[in-house]
């Protein structure tokens, strides 16, 4: 793998179940570089992710991310590949009956943290960075979309990740709060965290120019046009 890549995929069959997805997928993603995903429901776009993320194996082909082979990934190895990507969803998936802290806490807890005052350490500064630190004591729903949206992406950087996997992150916010998630995850793509976006929102794209990856008919493009 060379060194600037997180991810890099060559020549890679990607199947559900039995049946083939995308074919002779070629991918690069380099360190800090902010990627979008496009393509129509059905196109292979949350199979990609999933290969990626290690839901998937790769049938053919060979792939690494952020220093894991993927063709020769064991089911042990997943959790530590998970350590080094950040996932957000476009369903916020919090734990409704906990407060942010500890949502954050069952986090860093579930990957190894032992440390009481590192860990509280760790949620203030992923806090800060997503500039929610007052409100580290609410519960979920006594915050907005875009506050809970951006606990997930504080969440996704807990364990200080080389990439951040975004599906359809903005999916479910107004404009405005849509707008202020993309200028985040374009500071953290510029502070050195690769950021891999998917999503069907063309008005971002237009807002927020990027290099583009396209599912389309099977095959990935890497260098799409909206």
């Amino acid at each position: 793998m060379t060194g600037n890549s997180v991810i890099k995929l060559s020549n890679v069959d990607v199947f559900q179940q039995k049946h083939l997805v995308l074919s002779s997928v070629d991918l690069h993603i380099d360190k800090g570089e902010f990627v979008y995903l496009i393509g129509q429901t059905g196109s292979g776009k949350s199979s990609l992710l999933k290969i990626i993320y290690g839901d998937l194996h790769i049938a053919h082909g060979e792939g690494n991310a952020v220093g894991f082979n993927l063709k020769s990934l064991k089911v042990k190895d997943i959790p530590f590949l998970r350590r080094k990507l950040g996932i957000v969803f476009q369903d916020f998936q919090l734990l409704t009956d906990r407060s942010i802290q500890q949502n954050l806490e069952f986090v860093l807890k579930a990957t190894g943290w032992k440390d009481k005052n590192l860990i509280a350490e760790r949620i203030k500064d992923v806090l800060e960075k997503v500039g929610l630190r007052s409100k580290i004591k609410k519960m979920p729903h006594e915050i907005s979309g875009g506050e809970q949206q951006r606990v997930v992406i504080a969440r996704a950087l807990l364990n200080d990740p080389e990439l951040i996997l975004a599906d359809e992150p903005t999916g479910n916010l107004d404009p405005e709060t849509s707008e202020e998630i993309m200028i985040l995850l374009r500071q953290i793509s510029e502070a050195g965290t690769a950021v891999m976006m998917a999503t069907h929102d063309y008005h971002i794209i237009r807002t927020f120019p990027s290099r583009i990856i396209k599912c389309e008919n099977g095959k990935v493009h890497e260098d799409a046009t909206v």
